[in-house]
């Protein structure tokens, strides 16, 4: 429970269970992964190729210093929705700069857990037109 004031109460099982439930509700299958290892997101987001429609990625401390994971992303021709808890642009200077937004499909941030929500139901009307 990282600084509830940024990032909110819900914990990470929260968040899944609430978007599994969402998914199933909208005949979405739901994949989940997190990983705090630079290597294991990339090596999932390489084998996503072919068998996803999209990806919501919260990269959190690697959206300021990951071009590794950028170009993992770019690799694949996925379409992605970046998720951010906190709203970034509202923090320190050096949390502005992502390496993810130019190339995300869109960028959610600020709204806490709800993002990640927020995030599927615009990965539906994105990932499937």
């Amino acid at each position: 429970k990282r600084e509830p004031e940024k990032y909110g109460h819900a914990t990470l099982n929260d968040i899944v269970e609430g978007l599994s439930k969402q998914a199933e509700g909208m005949a979405i299958e739901l994949e989940h992964l997190q990983s705090n290892s630079e290597a294991v997101l990339i090596d999932r987001i390489h084998a996503a190729m072919g068998n996803v429609d999209g990806i919501i990625i919260n990269p959190a401390a690697f959206t300021h210093t990951s071009v590794a994971l950028r170009d993992a992303l770019l690799s694949v021709s996925i379409p992605f929705i970046e998720v951010h808890l906190s709203n970034v642009h509202a923090r320190e200077a050096f949390r502005h700069h992502s390496y993810f937004s130019d190339i995300a499909a869109g960028v959610i941030v600020g709204f806490g857990a709800r993002g990640y929500s927020l995030a599927l139901d615009a990965a539906a009307d994105i990932f499937t037109h």
